[in-house]
């Protein structure tokens, strides 16, 4: 079993990311778990999109 991270600062990345990965590469996707953080620094939010694939 492995497993892959990816983070990503917009959401449509981590979605290309992850298509990418998965065209790329012949393997037996376990799961995925995707997490979402954001930060306020001043007046901006800053997004923290990720995902793990569990794979074999």
């Amino acid at each position: 079993m492995k497993v892959k991270l990816f983070d990503e600062v917009h959401e449509k990345d981590l979605e290309e990311q992850i298509n990418n990965f998965l065209y790329d590469n012949d393997i037996n996707v376990i799961d995925i778990k995707f997490g979402v953080s954001v930060s306020v620094s001043g007046e901006d939010q800053i997004y923290c999109f990720s995902a793990m694939i569990i794979y074999t």
